[in-house]
Protein backbone atom coordinates (compact mmCIF):
# COMPACT_ATOMS: atom_id res chain seq x y z
CA UNK A 1 0.00 0.00 0.00
CA UNK A 2 1.58 3.60 -1.44
CA UNK A 3 0.59 6.92 0.09
CA UNK A 4 0.75 10.16 -1.79
CA UNK A 5 2.56 11.20 1.37
CA UNK A 6 4.72 9.13 3.71
CA UNK A 7 4.70 8.23 6.77
CA UNK A 8 7.64 9.96 8.12
CA UNK A 9 9.85 7.83 11.09
CA UNK A 10 12.88 8.83 12.81
CA UNK A 11 14.48 5.95 15.34
CA UNK A 12 16.81 7.03 18.20
CA UNK A 13 18.67 5.36 20.44
CA UNK A 14 18.83 6.03 23.74
CA UNK A 15 20.36 4.34 27.01
CA UNK A 16 19.81 0.47 25.39
CA UNK A 17 21.61 -2.35 24.12
CA UNK A 18 20.23 -2.46 20.44
CA UNK A 19 18.39 -5.08 20.97
CA UNK A 20 15.08 -3.73 19.61
CA UNK A 21 16.71 -3.01 16.69
CA UNK A 22 18.26 -6.29 16.28
CA UNK A 23 14.31 -7.54 16.63
CA UNK A 24 12.95 -5.36 13.91
CA UNK A 25 15.73 -6.18 11.34
CA UNK A 26 14.45 -9.92 11.39
CA UNK A 27 10.83 -8.40 10.65
CA UNK A 28 9.34 -9.48 7.13
CA UNK A 29 10.43 -12.47 4.29
CA UNK A 30 11.74 -9.53 2.44
CA UNK A 31 13.09 -8.15 5.17
CA UNK A 32 12.13 -4.52 7.60
CA UNK A 33 13.37 -2.17 4.86
CA UNK A 34 11.51 -3.57 2.21
CA UNK A 35 8.05 -3.92 4.06
CA UNK A 36 8.37 -0.31 4.77
CA UNK A 37 9.24 0.66 1.38
CA UNK A 38 5.73 -1.55 0.60
CA UNK A 39 3.89 0.45 3.17
CA UNK A 40 5.15 3.71 2.57
CA UNK A 41 6.79 4.31 5.36
CA UNK A 42 9.71 6.49 5.37
CA UNK A 43 12.10 5.65 8.01
CA UNK A 44 14.05 9.32 7.93
CA UNK A 45 17.30 8.36 10.20
CA UNK A 46 18.21 5.49 11.98
CA UNK A 47 21.57 5.83 13.93
CA UNK A 48 22.47 2.10 13.66
CA UNK A 49 21.17 1.91 10.01
CA UNK A 50 20.80 4.91 7.91
CA UNK A 51 23.76 6.12 5.84
CA UNK A 52 23.29 9.62 6.81
CA UNK A 53 25.95 10.29 9.69
CA UNK A 54 27.95 13.34 10.92
CA UNK A 55 26.52 16.45 9.29
CA UNK A 56 23.80 15.02 6.98
CA UNK A 57 22.21 13.32 10.25
CA UNK A 58 22.60 16.93 11.99
CA UNK A 59 20.53 18.05 9.45
CA UNK A 60 18.02 15.88 9.42
CA UNK A 61 17.19 16.38 13.33
CA UNK A 62 17.29 19.99 13.22
CA UNK A 63 15.21 20.54 10.09
CA UNK A 64 12.67 17.94 12.63
CA UNK A 65 13.50 20.72 15.25
CA UNK A 66 12.71 23.33 13.18
CA UNK A 67 9.52 22.04 12.30
CA UNK A 68 11.11 22.03 8.45
CA UNK A 69 10.44 18.42 7.89
CA UNK A 70 7.08 16.12 9.27
CA UNK A 71 7.60 13.81 11.42
CA UNK A 72 4.55 11.08 12.29
CA UNK A 73 6.47 9.20 14.52
CA UNK A 74 9.29 9.59 17.65
CA UNK A 75 10.65 6.22 18.29
CA UNK A 76 12.95 6.12 21.26
CA UNK A 77 14.91 2.88 21.87
CA UNK A 78 16.77 2.83 25.06
CA UNK A 79 15.97 4.44 28.55
CA UNK A 80 16.01 7.91 28.54
CA UNK A 81 19.25 8.86 31.21
CA UNK A 82 18.62 11.85 33.67
CA UNK A 83 21.92 11.97 35.20
CA UNK A 84 23.84 13.16 36.57
CA UNK A 85 21.88 15.86 38.73
CA UNK A 86 18.99 16.02 35.46
CA UNK A 87 21.52 17.21 33.26
CA UNK A 88 20.74 14.17 30.83
CA UNK A 89 24.93 13.82 30.01
CA UNK A 90 25.26 10.63 30.75
CA UNK A 91 24.00 9.85 27.30
CA UNK A 92 24.42 12.34 25.00
CA UNK A 93 24.12 12.38 21.00
CA UNK A 94 27.42 12.54 19.57
CA UNK A 95 28.47 15.17 17.40
CA UNK A 96 25.73 17.60 18.70
CA UNK A 97 26.49 18.68 22.74
CA UNK A 98 23.54 17.66 23.70
CA UNK A 99 21.40 14.65 25.72
CA UNK A 100 19.23 12.71 24.48
CA UNK A 101 16.94 13.94 27.42
CA UNK A 102 17.34 17.13 25.68
CA UNK A 103 16.39 15.81 22.05
CA UNK A 104 13.45 14.11 23.13
CA UNK A 105 11.67 16.86 24.65
CA UNK A 106 13.20 19.00 21.68
CA UNK A 107 11.54 15.99 19.32
CA UNK A 108 8.73 14.95 20.59
CA UNK A 109 6.24 18.20 20.61
CA UNK A 110 6.85 18.12 16.84
CA UNK A 111 5.95 14.00 16.54
CA UNK A 112 2.56 13.13 15.38
CA UNK A 113 3.22 10.38 17.31
CA UNK A 114 5.62 8.84 20.30
CA UNK A 115 6.39 5.58 20.56
CA UNK A 116 8.69 3.55 22.99
CA UNK A 117 10.28 0.99 21.31
CA UNK A 118 11.21 -1.88 24.26
CA UNK A 119 10.61 -1.77 27.85
CA UNK A 120 13.64 0.77 28.53
CA UNK A 121 12.08 2.72 26.96
CA UNK A 122 8.54 2.55 27.89
CA UNK A 123 8.80 1.94 31.98
CA UNK A 124 12.80 2.63 32.35
CA UNK A 125 13.73 -1.18 31.68
CA UNK A 126 16.89 -2.47 33.07
CA UNK A 127 18.97 1.18 33.55
CA UNK A 128 16.67 1.20 35.66
CA UNK A 129 17.31 -1.57 37.66
CA UNK A 130 18.64 -0.95 41.40
CA UNK A 131 21.01 0.57 41.72
CA UNK A 132 20.67 3.33 38.90
CA UNK A 133 23.76 5.83 39.25
CA UNK A 134 22.68 7.26 35.60
CA UNK A 135 18.92 8.18 36.84
CA UNK A 136 17.26 6.29 33.75
CA UNK A 137 13.30 6.36 33.52
CA UNK A 138 11.03 5.83 30.79
CA UNK A 139 9.67 7.88 28.61
CA UNK A 140 6.22 8.65 30.10
CA UNK A 141 6.89 5.77 33.26
CA UNK A 142 9.30 4.74 35.61
CA UNK A 143 7.88 1.35 36.64
CA UNK A 144 4.30 1.90 36.84
CA UNK A 145 3.99 5.28 37.86
CA UNK A 146 3.41 7.67 35.14
CA UNK A 147 6.06 10.90 34.64
CA UNK A 148 9.27 9.80 33.17
CA UNK A 149 11.29 11.99 30.83
CA UNK A 150 8.31 13.57 29.03
CA UNK A 151 5.73 14.19 32.19
CA UNK A 152 2.83 12.25 33.13
CA UNK A 153 0.73 14.68 30.77
CA UNK A 154 2.33 14.48 27.79
CA UNK A 155 0.75 13.94 24.49
CA UNK A 156 1.79 14.27 20.92
CA UNK A 157 0.40 16.00 18.47
CA UNK A 158 -2.77 13.62 17.62
CA UNK A 159 -3.25 13.84 21.48
CA UNK A 160 -1.99 10.37 22.25
CA UNK A 161 0.28 10.28 25.05
CA UNK A 162 3.12 7.36 24.66
CA UNK A 163 2.53 4.74 22.84
CA UNK A 164 4.31 1.94 24.98
CA UNK A 165 5.42 -1.39 22.45
CA UNK A 166 6.97 -3.08 25.66
CA UNK A 167 9.24 -6.19 25.52
CA UNK A 168 12.82 -7.07 25.89
CA UNK A 169 13.59 -7.05 23.05
CA UNK A 170 9.62 -6.48 21.75
CA UNK A 171 8.78 -8.94 18.69
CA UNK A 172 9.27 -7.29 15.49
CA UNK A 173 5.23 -7.55 14.80
CA UNK A 174 4.39 -5.49 17.59
CA UNK A 175 6.75 -2.97 16.58
CA UNK A 176 5.84 -2.81 12.54
CA UNK A 177 2.53 -3.71 12.95
CA UNK A 178 2.02 -0.61 15.39
CA UNK A 179 3.87 1.62 13.01
CA UNK A 180 1.42 0.43 9.88
CA UNK A 181 -1.86 1.02 12.21
CA UNK A 182 -0.52 4.71 12.96
CA UNK A 183 0.34 4.95 9.38
CA UNK A 184 -2.76 3.73 8.13
CA UNK A 185 -4.82 6.31 10.95
CA UNK A 186 -6.50 3.20 12.90
CA UNK A 187 -4.98 3.51 15.73
CA UNK A 188 -6.30 5.19 18.57
CA UNK A 189 -6.61 5.58 22.61
CA UNK A 190 -9.17 2.81 22.51
CA UNK A 191 -6.26 0.89 20.70
CA UNK A 192 -3.86 0.76 24.15
CA UNK A 193 -4.42 -0.54 27.63
CA UNK A 194 -4.03 1.10 30.80
CA UNK A 195 -0.07 1.08 30.42
CA UNK A 196 -0.02 2.42 26.80
CA UNK A 197 0.57 -1.02 25.32
CA UNK A 198 -1.24 -1.73 22.10
CA UNK A 199 -3.78 -4.53 22.86
CA UNK A 200 -2.44 -6.19 19.86
CA UNK A 201 -0.44 -7.74 21.86
CA UNK A 202 -1.16 -6.32 25.53
CA UNK A 203 -5.00 -8.28 25.25
CA UNK A 204 -3.00 -11.80 25.36
CA UNK A 205 -1.23 -13.44 28.01
CA UNK A 206 2.12 -15.42 27.28
CA UNK A 207 0.94 -17.99 28.25
CA UNK A 208 -1.86 -18.56 25.53
CA UNK A 209 -0.43 -21.03 22.93
CA UNK A 210 2.67 -22.56 25.60
CA UNK A 211 3.23 -25.78 24.35
CA UNK A 212 3.23 -26.97 27.98
CA UNK A 213 0.10 -26.02 28.38
CA UNK A 214 -1.12 -29.46 28.83
CA UNK A 215 1.09 -29.73 32.03
CA UNK A 216 -0.50 -26.56 33.45
CA UNK A 217 -3.44 -28.24 33.33
CA UNK A 218 -2.46 -30.79 35.21
CA UNK A 219 0.02 -28.62 37.35
CA UNK A 220 2.57 -31.44 36.28
CA UNK A 221 5.33 -29.13 37.33
CA UNK A 222 9.40 -29.72 35.96
CA UNK A 223 11.98 -29.26 38.52
CA UNK A 224 14.73 -28.95 36.31
CA UNK A 225 14.85 -26.95 33.21
CA UNK A 226 15.89 -30.41 31.34
CA UNK A 227 12.64 -31.15 31.90
CA UNK A 228 9.38 -31.25 29.77
CA UNK A 229 6.83 -30.01 32.43
CA UNK A 230 4.70 -27.06 33.69
CA UNK A 231 7.74 -24.04 34.67
CA UNK A 232 5.29 -21.79 36.57
CA UNK A 233 5.64 -23.97 40.11
CA UNK A 234 9.08 -24.46 40.57
CA UNK A 235 11.17 -22.58 38.03
CA UNK A 236 9.62 -18.93 38.41
CA UNK A 237 7.65 -18.82 34.95
CA UNK A 238 5.66 -15.91 34.69
CA UNK A 239 3.94 -16.34 31.57
CA UNK A 240 0.38 -16.94 33.30
CA UNK A 241 1.17 -13.07 34.21
CA UNK A 242 2.47 -11.39 31.73
CA UNK A 243 0.96 -9.80 28.40
CA UNK A 244 2.30 -10.69 25.28
CA UNK A 245 1.23 -13.31 22.09
CA UNK A 246 4.67 -14.11 22.15
CA UNK A 247 3.38 -18.43 22.09
CA UNK A 248 1.13 -17.68 19.52
CA UNK A 249 3.33 -16.10 16.45
CA UNK A 250 6.87 -17.41 15.68
CA UNK A 251 10.38 -15.30 17.09
CA UNK A 252 12.79 -15.48 14.36
CA UNK A 253 11.31 -18.13 12.10
CA UNK A 254 10.22 -20.02 14.86
CA UNK A 255 10.12 -20.79 18.76
CA UNK A 256 9.45 -18.44 22.05
CA UNK A 257 11.18 -18.05 25.62
CA UNK A 258 9.27 -21.57 27.04
CA UNK A 259 9.96 -23.20 23.44
CA UNK A 260 13.15 -23.16 24.12
CA UNK A 261 13.49 -24.47 27.55
CA UNK A 262 13.08 -21.32 29.33
CA UNK A 263 10.92 -19.23 31.50
CA UNK A 264 8.66 -16.54 30.95
CA UNK A 265 10.87 -13.52 32.83
CA UNK A 266 7.27 -10.81 32.20
CA UNK A 267 9.45 -8.72 30.38
CA UNK A 268 6.28 -6.62 28.56
CA UNK A 269 5.49 -5.23 32.22
CA UNK A 270 6.72 -2.57 34.52
CA UNK A 271 9.76 -3.12 37.00
CA UNK A 272 10.04 -6.80 35.79
CA UNK A 273 14.13 -5.89 36.03
CA UNK A 274 13.65 -6.07 39.64
CA UNK A 275 12.68 -9.58 40.10
CA UNK A 276 15.08 -11.96 42.24
CA UNK A 277 15.38 -15.42 41.65
CA UNK A 278 13.91 -15.62 37.94
CA UNK A 279 14.54 -19.00 37.72
CA UNK A 280 12.91 -20.13 40.75
CA UNK A 281 9.44 -19.61 41.99
CA UNK A 282 8.93 -17.57 44.65
CA UNK A 283 6.03 -19.25 47.29
CA UNK A 284 4.48 -18.66 50.45
CA UNK A 285 3.42 -21.67 52.51
CA UNK A 286 4.11 -23.86 49.40
CA UNK A 287 2.27 -21.31 47.20
CA UNK A 288 3.23 -19.55 44.52
CA UNK A 289 3.42 -15.85 45.15
CA UNK A 290 2.87 -14.95 41.58
CA UNK A 291 -0.47 -16.47 40.13
CA UNK A 292 -2.59 -16.30 37.02
CA UNK A 293 -3.60 -12.21 36.90
CA UNK A 294 -7.39 -13.38 36.80
CA UNK A 295 -7.59 -15.87 39.19
CA UNK A 296 -8.65 -15.82 42.86
CA UNK A 297 -5.76 -17.38 45.11
CA UNK A 298 -8.58 -20.03 46.48
CA UNK A 299 -9.63 -20.63 43.10
CA UNK A 300 -6.06 -21.48 41.92
CA UNK A 301 -5.53 -23.98 44.85
CA UNK A 302 -8.49 -26.04 44.65
CA UNK A 303 -7.96 -26.25 41.30
CA UNK A 304 -4.03 -27.26 41.49
CA UNK A 305 -5.10 -29.89 44.43
CA UNK A 306 -8.13 -31.25 41.84
CA UNK A 307 -5.88 -31.14 38.99
CA UNK A 308 -2.72 -33.20 40.35
CA UNK A 309 -5.15 -36.13 41.89
CA UNK A 310 -6.52 -36.54 37.80
CA UNK A 311 -2.88 -36.06 36.77
CA UNK A 312 -2.22 -39.42 33.83
CA UNK A 313 0.49 -41.63 34.14
CA UNK A 314 2.11 -40.15 30.63
CA UNK A 315 1.27 -36.26 31.56
CA UNK A 316 2.91 -36.98 35.26
CA UNK A 317 5.70 -39.18 33.89
CA UNK A 318 6.60 -36.86 30.63
CA UNK A 319 6.57 -33.84 33.14
CA UNK A 320 9.59 -35.09 34.95
CA UNK A 321 11.74 -36.36 31.66
CA UNK A 322 13.69 -34.56 29.01
CA UNK A 323 12.24 -36.61 26.33
CA UNK A 324 8.87 -38.27 25.53
CA UNK A 325 8.63 -41.09 27.29
CA UNK A 326 4.70 -42.03 27.12
CA UNK A 327 2.39 -41.43 24.35
CA UNK A 328 -1.31 -41.30 24.27
CA UNK A 329 -2.73 -44.54 24.38
CA UNK A 330 -6.33 -44.29 22.92
CA UNK A 331 -9.21 -46.48 24.44
CA UNK A 332 -9.35 -49.47 26.74
CA UNK A 333 -5.04 -49.24 26.35
CA UNK A 334 -5.32 -45.88 28.27
CA UNK A 335 -2.53 -46.00 31.02
CA UNK A 336 -3.56 -45.48 34.55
Amino acid sequence: MRRAKPFNVLWLQAGGCGGCTMSILERGASGWFEELRGFGVNLLWHPSVSEETGVEARAILSKIERGDLALDALCIEGSILHGPDGSGFFNRLAGTGRSMLDWTRALAPRARYCVAIGSCAAFGGIPAATPDPTDARGLQYLGSDRGGALGADYVSRSGLPVINISGCAPHPGWIMETLLALSLGVFDRADMDSLGRPRLFADHLAHHGCGRNEFYEFKASAERFSERGCLMENLGCKATQAVGDCNQRSWNGGGSCTQAGSTCIACTSPGFETTRGFLQTAKLAGIPIGLPLDMPKAWFVALAALSKSATPRRVRENSRSDRLELPPVPGAKKQR
